[in-house]
């Protein structure tokens, strides 16, 4: 069957199946591909970071892979043991804290890979503070209020307002210097 006759079907080529990998391993092989490319005019600086941010990326992927594993056993044995009510407190603090894990964990590998395509600098603050916004959400939901200290969360509020207005005016000057390369 070819493959025109294999789409009118209704089935779809090997390499386009609906659940298919093609796509992020394209995307990795792309990435290597043009590291390859670009590594004879890196200083040794340069080639020293991309190795970091290959072995970086590849930890925080392994550590996504055993969260992913992790939450995804508990929540089975949640379901089998008919203990998933998201109307308790406790499991609801506690699955939706795993999955905000593994939120931080995806952006954090994210934000190293746009390093390998070269599009930004090792640091890049909008995204350490979207990450530490992340984490202190994720603190909120786990966190029992009834048994923790006032002044604490007084102190996680105040943290999360300054990381919401330091982002504010990295949003506005990121906007200011678009606007000033635009216009000349």
């Amino acid at each position: 069957m070819d493959q025109s006759t294999s789409e009118a079907a209704g089935n779809l080529p090997p390499t386009k199946s609906r659940f298919s990998f093609s796509r992020p391993v394209s995307a990795a092989a792309d990435t290597l591909r043009d590291t390859r490319k670009a590594w004879p005019g890196l200083s040794f600086y340069e080639r020293f970071e991309e190795v970091v941010v290959v072995v970086l990326t590849g930890l925080i992927g392994l550590v996504i892979i055993a969260a992913m594993i992790n939450l995804c056993f508990r929540v089975v044995l949640l379901v089998i043991f008919g203990l998933l009510d998201p109307a308790e407190h406790s499991v609801f603090q506690a699955v939706f804290g795993m999955i905000f894990t593994v939120l931080i964990a995806l952006e954090f590998n994210h934000s190293i890979l746009s390093v390998l395509h070269r599009q930004e600098s090792i640091i890049q603050l909008r995204t350490v503070i979207l990450i530490a916004m992340l984490a202190l959400a994720r603190k909120f939901i786990i966190l029992d209020a009834s048994k923790t200290e006032p002044l604490i969360i007084i102190g996680l509020a105040a943290a999360v307002l300054a990381l919401g207005a330091v982002h504010w005016l990295v949003r506005d000057q990121d906007r200011k210097d678009t606007q000033q390369r635009s216009d000349s």
